[in-house]
């Protein structure tokens, strides 16, 4: 019996959800605590030398080489997902995301290698990006591609989750490190403790994934000889719109969050007044509103369409721009948890359908490496320099300012749902 007529081995859909929610958790943990070291801890061990201001735009800087690295990963691993299959190229993803993570918890300071310090930081930085731009499409297309008809949002979903779970993982051991030592024992060992840890989930990981099938629309298409050659020329050249219009349709999406997270973090306890503590708190009540948020639109999703769905909730995106200056004010601590709460509940109803509308866009046989150059390409062009645009905007025209640019990248994106609305519209008639 060949391997084309044997009977595939299916997966159980709890075995699907769970290997596509565990990796993208630990993704996005690895991803998060990053993040959040760039703003806590990374100035003033990384770079010393700068002023307060400088410090942390620099730092905010290696945040955003991650992003330029995505496309990256979304070619290197997306060819490989599309080659060979999703489930080998997603454990190669995880390695090299979880290898990069342990290492910036082992690299030595400022203090100690100089110059040598931040550019060994950003280097990792790169290779967490690579490993992030490889891992969320094959993801979503394990997800998405098991699953039964008329459920493909709801599946799809399960990848999205493990944002919001990552990141209540990364503030939590944040969190708990702020209340078990002091600050200078934080600064001088405690900050690595996330990073190193993060080995023993990356293990849990892989034998979650080392246990899947092949995903049945993979298979099929190998069986009827769809393979090709090279995806991202087949991607850059057959699918131009898609890539386009895929990529501003998820940008405002990353702007949103990471303006609500890593942008909102620093501004809240440099500007603000508010200690870390009392804002991660803060943070974590909003990303259960945003965990909220996913589950809900990708029901919503099943039944009026995913571009529909992300639609209306950039269309509210819009409004909440607008809000940014009467509700993010300093000794308002539950005004601000509002605040939080219904930005990243926004983000849960944008983010939920995304993943499975980016796969709509593209046929099988490039659906890996297409739905990841979009996504990948969205975080290069909203959150990579979200936060240091954002904080500039705030310290040049007032916090107003960032309300504004999310109004814009609002706009963007909804007219670039619209245009993917007018094509499906198109084909089906």
């Amino acid at each position: 019996m060949t391997p084309s007529t044997a009977t595939p081995v299916a997966n159980s859909p709890g075995r699907v959800l769970a290997a596509s929610l565990v990796g993208t958790t630990i993704e996005f943990f690895d991803f998060y605590i990053y993040a959040t070291a760039a703003v806590l801890v990374f100035p003033k061990l990384f770079f010393p030398e700068s002023s307060e201001n400088a410090a942390m735009l620099q730092s905010l800087a290696t945040f955003a080489v991650a992003f330029i690295a995505r496309p990256v990963g979304s070619a290197l691993f997306g060819h490989y997902g599309d080659r060979i299959g999703r489930k080998a190229t997603l454990v190669a993803a995880l390695l090299t995301m979880g290898l990069s993570t342990v290492a910036i918890g082992l690299l030595p300071t400022h203090d100690r290698i100089g110059l040598a310090a931040p550019a060994l930081l950003a280097l990792c930085r790169f290779g967490q990006g690579l490993g992030l731009g490889g891992e969320w499409g094959g993801a979503v297309l394990l997800a998405t591609e098991n699953a039964p008809p008329g459920k493909r949002a709801w599946y799809g979903m399960f990848p999205q989750l493990g944002a919001p779970l990552g990141f209540l993982l990364s503030a939590g051991i944040f969190l708990l490190l702020g209340k078990a030592m002091d600050d200078a024992a934080f600064l001088a060992w405690g900050w690595r403790v996330p990073f190193i840890a993060s080995a023993l989930l990356v293990v849990v990981g892989l034998w979650v994934r080392l246990n899947i099938h092949e995903t049945p629309d993979f298979r099929k298409a190998m069986a009827t000889g769809q393979r090709v050659r090279l995806p991202m020329r087949e991607v850059l050249a057959g699918h131009g719109f898609a890539v386009a219009v895929g990529t501003l349709a998820a940008f405002a999406t990353f702007v949103l969050f990471y303006l609500m997270t890593v942008f909102t973090l620093g501004h809240g306890t440099t500007k603000l007044g508010y200690t870390r503590e009392d804002f991660l708190l803060m943070q974590m009540v909003g990303i259960l509103f945003f965990a909220a948020g996913i589950p809900l639109s990708a029901w919503y999703g099943d039944r009026r369409g995913t571009v529909h769905t992300m639609l209306l909730a950039t269309l509210a995106i819009f409004a909440f721009g607008l809000l940014f200056q009467p509700l993010f004010q300093a000794a308002h601590p539950w005004q601000v948890i509002g605040f939080l709460s219904l930005g990243l509940f926004l983000m849960g109803l944008t983010y939920g359908p995304c993943g499975t509308m980016l796969a709509s866009l593209y046929p099988v046989q490039v659906r890996y490496t297409g739905a990841s150059l979009s996504f990948n390409l969205a975080g290069i062009l909203g959150a990579a320099p979200a936060p240091y645009a954002a904080t500039w905007l705030a310290g040049k025209f007032g916090i107003a300012a960032v309300g504004w640019y999310l109004c814009a990248t609002a706009l963007v994106t909804g007219l670039a749902l619209w245009a993917i609305g007018r094509r499906n519209a198109a084909s089906k008639a």
